[in-house]
């Protein structure tokens, strides 16, 4: 009897497991950057070839900065994978929360040019600095795309080797070197056209936009583009990510060992040449041999603030004073299936993009300087539009127009999805902006219009109006319709009803 007790209390300890959703033994959970996404495929490999499973979980460079920092991520996640560690590297406490870093792959962030634009600019053949490129840009003669330094380690990259090599910084970037070249950072950024939460949507948006250039994007996005891009890589450097698989010093043992089958498996020759020739990137390992398309140059890598301070101060000026402003028309279901817990969850979001969240990520992600911001509430039809100007200096007291909106909305009402959609779009452009629209709703389209007379709107609209709408799925939404919604517009479909509200429209921010 004791026998038969002890076997079924084994048993029902391993169930409980089960259903708490731990992970097995052999398993490494990993926290990592959308950047990686391509390979999962090879990842899957590893159980069989390396004895290892891996599983991914995705965040923001910032978010992630702050979960390990702040020990959020400890006992969740057994090591972390991001393009680099130089931002988590900065803040206060850090680097006790990590162990072992090992360096998988490399690849810098360059600038890709239409094979014609760079012809015509003189830079496929000669060397090019980025003062050449940023004196371009404030001329006019080419557009570029570029990630938001705030949300994507190749914006950030970008950020501070274009601030590094315009400032003339023979060492580690400072404050006042920051506020120097920033007018100089507003002519080379002046040029941009497009803008993005990450690497690889970016490369779609491009794709989808004939009149934009090019982009300022990891080496290995612009070489995986479908339409070929001339490369053009700065004499006088870049910022360079080398992908470091970091073990968390929380991790348990039998954790740290899955970690070194791994990591050793992924520097192996065979794994390098792969990872190579299918993502583009180069390879860390000595003896392999590069693929030409590299070009075989010595690139110069250029120096990173020590200082998260300066770091801070660096994204800040960039959102607020450097980058083209942003428009953002919000389109948000007051519909009576919204009262409740679902409105508040809407207050809340809304409050925390006026600076409520003071997190590192949060605050980056609150309503920039000379951001124009429409609100359109809907029920049973749009209600009347309600714009917000934050003006480029003192902007707490917009912010707290912002938050007195929010916390005044009301549920009642049916649920006018398209109608209200096409009042967004029926707003004019605001020039020298960049315009989105977020569209949030709980359930179906139940008055006015339906999608197809939406799609026939929206397709008889001039280029310029044709803004992305990023669709944040909520409660009972129509996902078929709101992904068609999406497709349509060029946009991208963000999922809050298995997570919070502030988190998916935080999220967002990175695309606006």
């Amino acid at each position: 009897m004791r026998r038969v007790l002890m076997v079924l209390v084994l048993l029902l300890a391993g169930l409980a497991g089960c259903a708490s959703g731990e992970d097995p033994a052999d398993t490494l959970r990993v926290l990592a950057g959308s950047e990686v996404k391509d390979l999962e495929p090879l990842l899957q490999r590893a159980e069989a070839e390396a004895g290892v499973k891996v599983k991914l979980t995705y965040t923001g460079t910032l978010d992630g900065a702050e979960q390990v920092a702040s020990g959020r991520a400890d006992g969740r996640l057994d090591a972390i994978w991001f393009s680099s560690n130089r931002y988590l590297s900065l803040i206060d406490g850090a680097q006790a929360k990590l162990s072992t870093q090992t360096k998988i792959m490399v690849s810098p962030v360059v600038l890709g040019l239409k094979p014609a634009k760079a012809s015509e600019l003189g830079w496929d053949g000669k060397p090019v600095t980025w003062a050449d490129i940023a004196k371009a840009a404030k001329e006019g003669r080419f557009s570029f795309g570029m990630t938001n330094p705030a949300s994507s380690n190749s914006g950030f990259s970008a950020l501070v080797g274009v601030a590094a090599a315009l400032s003339g910084a023979d060492g580690a970037l400072s404050a006042e070197q920051v506020d120097s070249v920033t007018p100089r950072l507003k002519e080379f950024f002046s040029a941009q056209r497009l803008t993005a939460g990450s690497s690889g949507w970016l490369a779609d948006a491009y794709a989808r936009d004939p009149r934009v250039d090019g982009m300022v994007n990891y080496e290995s996005v612009l070489l995986g583009v479908r339409e070929p891009l001339t490369l053009v890589y700065p004499g006088d450097g870049v910022v360079s990510a080398d992908y470091p698989l970091t073990l968390l010093a929380s991790a348990p043992e039998a954790k740290k060992a899955l970690y070194g089958k791994l990591t050793a498996w992924l520097r192996t020759p065979a794994v390098q040449k792969e990872i190579m020739t299918g993502t583009h990137r180069r390879p860390i390992v000595p003896g392999v041999a590069q693929d030409p398309r590299f070009g075989g140059r010595q690139l110069i890598e250029l120096p990173f603030p020590n200082r998260r301070s300066t770091a801070d101060e660096l994204i800040a000026t960039y959102l607020n004073r450097v980058r083209v402003p942003a428009e953002a028309r919000f389109v948000l279901d007051t519909s009576g299936s919204m009262q409740g817990d679902r409105i508040a969850a809407l207050r809340q979001a809304l409050v925390a993009l006026t600076g409520a969240d003071t997190s590192a990520s949060g605050a980056f992600s609150r309503f920039s300087n000379r951001e124009a911001v429409t609100m359109i509430p809907f029920s049973g039809a749009p209600g009347e539009p309600v714009p917000f100007t934050v003006p480029e200096r003192d902007p707490e007291p917009v912010l707290a127009q912002i938050k007195g909106f929010a916390e005044g909305l009301a549920a009642e009402g049916g649920t006018a999805i398209y109608d209200s959609l096409g009042a967004a779009y029926d707003r004019p452009v605001t020039p020298g902006h960049y315009t989105s629209i977020v569209l949030m709703t709980d359930g179906e389209n139940t008055d006015g219009s339906d999608y197809a007379a939406f799609e026939a709107r929206y397709r008889a609209l001039p280029e310029e109006r044709r803004a992305p709408t990023f669709v944040v799925l909520f409660g009972e939404s129509d996902v078929a319709e709101m992904r068609k919604v999406a497709e349509l517009t060029g946009g991208a479909v963000f999922d809050a009803r298995k997570t919070s509200l502030s988190g998916v429209f935080k999220e967002i921010r990175g695309y606006q």
